[in-house]
């Protein structure tokens, strides 16, 4: 007979070790995360089967205004072993011990791919007018592993977040990826990798070295001039910047976890930085994690020479997958959006749909409050 499963909270450096013993966990997940989210209070918990440690979590609770209710959340996690029969016996003794710590609500994002896309598929998809969404094109693959934990979730009362436009609650349920191993988990050449991007793709990286861009790894103090140029990118796309000191914090707490854990990558040409990104690794998994990106000399095609300078360390790392993150889930060839997709379907990666963010109420009164109090901030 199996021994059951028994949780309790464990120290950061237990969380951590469990985190290297593994291929590969989300960065959201690793004990450091907590630094960077200071305005949530933060525990990592422990699944132990006897003594042995067989499954961590960072937890952050965000509390209710006025109250000491919070929302306990485990973004894209908890790191478990999402393959059995019975999730139960997992989730289970977790919401126990939320319940205990005054959680209302628990929400998590398991780190489960549901279908995958090939980008072929994706580009025939776009130039179809007949399809609006990604989930109208047949997928190259569907997960059995995925089908089972949404059906087991949806049995056990759990509730999946509505995903605006392919963006959930919280972390996006389509991300955009590039294999670095081939089928059968060997590594893929440099010229492989290569020769899978698309025309324009290979023709940008061979424009960018002619025309003398550098790329460089840079350090803590080169965050200025990268949260300049994010800043710039920002007020030209329309999007709402976070602070310096949000990255400052950010490359701290990560870097001191592994040294190889988040790189800042900065691009330049005759001495003008045109394009900077943050990327982030944990063992297997590379992430290409904030970009930026300049309005003025884009012909030098430094976005592109800094995605393969990125791509090239992660495959020396020795990493499985090259990670773009997060793309919208329509197709719609008239939406703003599709700009971001045909940019990352140029490197020939391949568009993976995760399980989503799943809700499991507590506290139901609470709860109904709470979504109100989100629906009315809009």
């Amino acid at each position: 007979m199996t021994t059951p499963l028994s949780l309790r909270p464990i120290s950061a450096p237990q969380h951590r070790e469990f985190i290297a013993g593994r291929s590969s966990a989300s960065f959201l997940q690793t004990p450091a995360w907590a630094e960077v989210k200071a305005e949530w209070r933060a525990e990592s918990i422990g699944w132990f089967r006897g003594s042995d440690l067989v499954g961590v979590g960072l937890v952050l609770y965000r509390q209710l205004p006025k109250v000491k209710r919070y929302l306990a959340y485990l973004p894209e996690g908890p790191v478990i072993d999402w393959g059995g029969d019975d999730l139960e016996t997992w989730l289970a003794p977790m919401v126990s011990h939320l319940k205990a710590q005054g959680a209302f609500a628990v929400r998590m994002g398991p780190p489960v791919v549901t279908r995958r896309w090939s980008a072929e598929q994706v580009k025939a998809g776009v130039a179809d007018e007949s399809v609006r969404r990604l989930g109208d094109v047949p997928p190259l693959e569907r997960s059995q592993d995925g089908a089972r934990v949404i059906a087991q979730l949806h049995e056990l009362g759990w509730q999946q977040q509505a995903a605006e436009g392919g963006f959930s609650a919280g972390q996006p349920q389509f991300n955009f990826q590039v294999p670095l191993v081939d089928a059968d988990g060997a590594p893929r050449s440099e010229d492989d990798v290569l020769k899978g991007m698309n025309q324009l793709w290979r023709r940008n990286i061979k424009k960018a070295d002619k025309s003398g861009v550098e790329v460089t790894r840079g350090g803590r103090d080169d965050l200025e001039a990268f949260h300049a140029l994010y800043v710039h990118t920002a007020e030209r796309d329309h999007f709402t910047p976070r602070p310096l000191s949000y990255f400052q914090t950010m490359y701290d707490a990560l870097l001191a976890e592994d040294p190889d854990r988040i790189q800042l990558w900065l691009a330049r040409h005759e001495g003008d930085l045109v394009a900077a990104t943050i990327a982030i690794r944990v063992g297997t998994h590379a992430w290409y994690s904030y970009g930026a990106s300049s309005t003025e000399k884009r012909e030098v095609r430094g976005s592109n020479a800094v995605q393969w300078a990125m791509m090239r360390h992660a495959l020396d790392a020795g990493a499985h997958v090259y990670d773009l993150r997060g793309i919208t889930e329509t197709l719609d060839a008239d939406d703003p959006h599709v700009g971001l997709i045909q940019f990352k379907v140029g490197t020939g990666g391949q568009a993976v749909e995760y399980a989503g963010e799943w809700d499991l109420p507590i506290n139901r009164a609470i709860y109904k409050a709470f979504q109100l109090y989100l629906a009315r901030r809009g």
